[in-house]
């Protein structure tokens, strides 16, 4: 029992319609799923879908569990509805070099408004090759803290000039912030979240300030649902959007790095399910359709700034492309004959406002189902009333807008393997132009938990190094030393960790410069 209970893993993953739970066990055999709509409210489908899944197997086979995974939207949501974030003191250590360009200048207003946020100005920063710009000032971060302490900030986001290639004023005023402020005190650091790009990391170490009580609050509910469930004594780990996990309290620390973790859950679930390493997937859920690339077994990252809630971003993210299409995709005939299917959808309400499901909306649920492609899916007699011209067109509209998306997403003009996953998929036909072979692995409907369920932990490092003064060889290996720390202080085992992807990239505009990106991952801690 004490070995078992250490390997049993609970993984829950939410997405727009529905929020999985699967429970594997410790040979990584699915013995629970299920699928339970999203609520308003986030943690209602997630407490709904962990008591199904613990339901299934029994309180005493749950006793089994020690590992608990949650894939969450949790940070996504408060940053678009502009709601539950921290008020946020953004200090810039750049002058007099950056004053041309103010903080956050081009952010939505509400979500400023939403954040309370204030900016500060000091004096400090580095040149592209490693030279001060001008000297830290500690007395101006100093009457900082005086600010923050009086007008009850409650977190501090710091960004220096050319931190990925020196952090030494970074990390300097931290440490004067900690010594005002108390070490306890949320700081998010613009070096340990974003790459080269001044504006865009300092926006993405903001909105990262931003998210900390979000987190924070998102962690111990999920820890007190699962003590609801008598599910105690587990690890309690959130997923990130690399496909990988990161322990609770790393989590509180980047929770920024939670978003966008249901797209690469269901990309590492499909790599599991399947066992490929190299293939387009896509996730097809009941509002959008996410098509992502497979790359040595993890989600291929995006090379390009990604905005977040309007707001510009250079911190890692999966590279996907979402389109409006999902089993709930309405569907409509317009004046001249065509036929549309989406963007706009019923949502998590498919199962009750779809035809087959004895509503009275026409669905891309609907057409599939008229076709006879989905016999399991509620009624289809309720849906073979419907026009055979509105079907097939319907159907033909379905297919184009899937496989434009994975065209989409090739770097080549070859054809390529497709993984389906995902609730919705069964909207995708058996064969599809531009792809070598098209996949639907069993559980294809809860990848997404299972991914989140069998991720291993990850630590990342981006940095730019001036080869005049740090051979090539040597900052390779320092990059994977510190990228190999990542990883264990996120929750993977130390015996386990390896590092899988070196990337060097020449910045002939900086001179000599060397940007090093490495990725390690490692088992969980057992």
């Amino acid at each position: 029992m004490a070995e078992e209970k250490r390997t049993w893993r609970l993984g829950i993953d939410v997405g727009g319609t529905n929020t999985d739970a699967v429970i594997i066990d410790g040979d990584l055999n699915l013995v629970a799923s299920t699928k339970s709509p999203t609520t308003e409210d986030v943690m209602g489908g997630i407490k709904a879908a962990m008591h199904e899944v613990v339901s299934q197997i029994g309180l005493e086979a749950a006793a089994n569990i020690g590992f608990a995974m949650l894939g969450t939207t949790h940070c996504t949501n408060a940053i678009v509805e502009r709601r539950r974030l921290n008020k946020v003191a953004a200090l810039r250590i750049g002058a007099p070099a950056t004053t041309a360009i103010s903080c956050m200048a081009d952010w939505p207003e509400e979500l400023k408004s939403a954040m309370r946020v204030r900016d500060f100005l000091v004096h400090g920063g580095h040149e592209f090759d490693g030279r001060e710009i001008s000297a830290l000032i500690e007395d101006e971060i100093r009457e900082v803290a005086r600010v923050v302490r009086e007008e009850g900030f409650e977190s501090v986001a710091v960004t220096s000039v050319f931190s990925p290639v020196s952090d030494v004023h970074e990390r300097r005023a931290v440490e004067v912030l900690r010594a005002e402020l108390g070490e306890e005190f949320p700081i998010s650091v613009s070096s340990e979240i974003g790459s080269l790009g001044f504006l865009e990391r300092e926006n993405a170490s903001i909105l990262n300030a931003a998210l900390v009580d979000v987190a924070r609050t998102t962690a111990d509910s999920f820890e007190e649902a699962l003590a609801a469930e008598g599910i105690v004594d587990v690890a309690v780990y959130l997923g990130q959007n690399d496909g990988t996990l990161m322990s609770v309290d790393y989590a509180k620390r980047y929770p920024i790095f939670t978003i966008a973790c249901g797209p690469t859950n269901s990309i590492r679930g499909a790599s599991f399910l399947t066992q490929e390493k190299d293939a387009i997937v896509v996730d097809i859920g009941g509002t959008t359709t996410d098509v992502g690339v497979l790359s040595h077994g993890f989600p291929r990252e995006s090379m390009v700034a990604v905005e977040i809630g309007d707001v510009r971003t250079n911190f890692r993210m999966p590279d996907l492309v979402s389109v409006g299409l999902g089993g709930g995709s309405i569907v409509r005939r317009a004046e001249d004959g065509s036929v549309t299917v989406g963007p706009d959808s019923v949502g998590f309400r498919v199962t009750r406002d779809a035809l087959v499901f004895g509503g009275d909306v026409v669905t891309a649920t609907d057409i599939v189902a008229a076709r006879g492609l989905a016999p399991e899916v509620g009624d289809a007699s309720l849906a073979s009333s419907l026009d055979a011209d509105l079907v097939e067109r319907g159907y033909a509209e379905i297919v184009r807008i899937i496989e434009d998306a994975v065209d989409a997403m090739k770097t080549s003009a070859g054809d390529v393997k497709v993984v389906l996953v995902g609730g919705g998929s069964i909207l995708a036909p058996e064969a599809l132009e531009g792809a070598s072979a098209v996949l639907r692995p069993p559980h294809f409907g809860v990848a997404n938990a299972i991914g989140s369920a069998i991720a291993q932990v990850s630590g990342q490092i981006a940095k730019v190094f001036s080869l005049s003064e740090t051979p090539r060889a040597q900052a390779i290996e320092e990059s994977k030393r510190r990228a190999c720390d990542e990883a264990i202080a996120a929750g993977a085992d130390p015996a386990t960790v390896e590092v899988i992807e070196v990337e060097d990239i020449p910045m002939a505009y900086l001179g000599d410069a060397l940007c090093i990106r490495v990725k390690a991952v490692g088992d969980l801690m057992l």
